[in-house]
C-alpha cells in the first residue's frame, strides 16, 4: 500500500509540475496590459459572436461569421440555435453598413472562414459550421453580387472531429485546425488543463481528407501566404504560431520555424504586405470566466508579426470591456476590424497614424 500511495504521490507532483510549466505562463495571469488604439475605435453592431472576418478588397467590405455560442453551447443555454447566426457583410467605406448574405440554412453555427479566389476572378467563401448534435462540417459558398452568398456543398470527412478554422488553398481544397481531440468527461477537462499535444491540422484535397500534422497543443487559427507556399497555424496554449512550407502537390506540410508571441494566438489574418496579424487571449482564465458569466471582462489583443523575422507589435489591447475575448483582427487599407468570441459588435479603428509611424516592433 506505501508504494501505491508514493505513486500517487509522484504523480500528483507531476501533474502539479506540468501545470506550473505549461499552463500558468500560457494562462497570462500576469500579463502587464495597457489599453492602446481602442478608445480611437468605433463599435458597429452586428450579431452575436462576430468571430471571424476576411476581408475582400474587391468589393471593399469584410465577410464576418457570427454565431451565438451562449445560447447553444453553454450549460444553461436551451440548446437552440439562434436565427441571427450567419454571415454578415461590413461595407468599409465609412458607411458601416451591415448585410446578412448568407442564405437562411437551419442548424447553422459558423465559425472559422476564409475567403478564396480563383486566377478567374471566382471567389468562394468556407465556412466551418457546427450544427447542434450532427457530424462536423465545412459549408462552400460561391461569392456573388455585393457579396450575396450561394451554398454550393457541404463537406465532412473523419479525421475533421472539432474544426475551428480553416484556410481555402483551392475551388475544393482546404486546411483546417482541430481544436480538440476529447469534446467532453475527464480527457477533455486534462487535455485543455494540461495542455497536452493531441490536436491536429487537417487536410482536404477535394476527394478525401487526412490529418497532415499532428502533436498540437490547442491547434487554433489558420492561414496561408500570398502565394501559397506556407501555412500559420496558431497555437493557443503554447503562445505561438508554426509556420509550414507546403507542398501544392500533396498538401503535405513540413515545420520550418515557430513563432512565439505574448498571448494566446487565436485567428491570424494575412495582410497584404505579408505581415500576421493575430487576436489573442492574454488572460485565459480571464477569458474563461467570460465564457461563463458575459459581465467578466476578458481582455482583447491584437498583435502584428514580421513572419519573416518574427518581430512583433501590440497594435490593439481593450482591459475596459469594449469588446471582449477578441478572436480576430483584420487589417486592409488603414482600417482594422477586431471581432470577439462572444461579443455581438466589431471594433473598426482607423489605423493612419500607426502605419504612418510604424508601431514598435518588439526583438523577441
Amino acid at each position: 500500500m506505501r508504494y501505491v500511495w508514493m505513486g500517487l504521490a509522484a504523480l500528483l507532483v507531476f501533474v502539479a509540475g506540468w501545470f506550473a510549466y505549461h499552463i500558468i505562463p500560457a494562462s497570462g495571469a500576469f500579463a502587464d496590459l495597457e489599453p492602446k488604439l481602442v478608445h480611437d475605435c468605433r463599435h458597429v453592431e452586428v450579431a452575436p459572436g462576430t468571430e471571424d472576418v476576411a476581408i475582400d478588397p474587391s468589393l471593399n467590405a469584410a465577410f464576418i461569421s457570427a454565431a451565438d455560442r451562449r445560447g447553444w453551447f453553454n450549460a444553461d443555454g436551451d440548446g437552440t440555435v439562434n436565427p441571427r447566426n450567419g454571415i454578415y457583410t461590413l461595407s468599409l467605406d465609412g458607411s458601416d453598413t451591415v448585410r446578412r448574405v448568407s442564405p437562411a440554412m437551419e442548424n447553422f453555427l459558423p465559425h472559422g472562414i476564409s475567403l478564396w479566389e480563383g486566377d478567374d476572378g471566382e471567389q468562394r467563401l468556407f465556412v466551418v459550421n457546427h450544427p447542434p448534435g450532427g457530424e462536423e462540417l465545412v459549408e462552400i459558398f460561391s461569392v456573388g453580387e455585393a457579396g450575396t452568398l450561394t451554398h454550393l456543398e457541404t463537406v465532412s470527412f473523419p479525421a475533421m472531429r472539432s474544426p475551428n478554422d480553416i484556410v481555402a488553398v483551392g475551388p475544393r481544397q482546404f486546411y483546417a485546425t482541430n481544436d480538440r481531440r476529447f469534446k467532453t468527461g475527464l480527457l477533455s477537462t486534462l487535455e485543455a488543463y494540461l495542455a497536452l499535444p493531441v490536436t491536429d491540422v487537417v487536410y482536404f484535397d477535394g476527394e478525401t481528407g487526412r490529418s497532415v500534422v499532428k502533436g498540437m497543443t490547442y491547434a487554433n487559427g489558420i492561414n496561408k501566404s500570398a502565394d501559397g507556399s506556407a501555412i500559420y497555424v496558431a497555437e493557443l496554449l503554447k503562445r505561438r504560431v508554426d509556420v509550414f512550407s507546403r507542398n501544392g502537390e500533396t498538401g503535405a506540410l513540413k515545420r520550418v520555424k515557430t513563432l512565439p508571441v505574448n498571448t494566446a494566438p487565436d485567428n491570424i489574418d494575412v495582410a497584404g504586405d505579408g505581415a500576421l496579424w493575430i487576436a489573442g487571449h492574454s488572460r485565459i482564465f480571464d477569458f474563461v470566466k467570460h465564457a461563463e458569466d458575459p459581465e467578466a471582462i476578458a481582455p482583447s489583443h491584437i498583435i502584428r508579426v514580421d513572419p519573416r523575422t518574427g518581430r512583433r507589435a501590440d497594435v490593439f489591447i481593450d482591459v475596459e470591456g469594449e469588446i471582449n475575448g477578441s478572436s480576430v483582427g483584420a487589417a486592409w487599407d488603414n482600417t482594422l476590424i477586431v471581432g470577439a468570441v462572444f461579443d455581438s459588435h466589431v471594433m473598426v479603428c482607423p489605423m493612419l497614424e500607426i502605419l504612418l509611424r510604424g508601431p514598435a516592433m518588439d526583438a523577441r
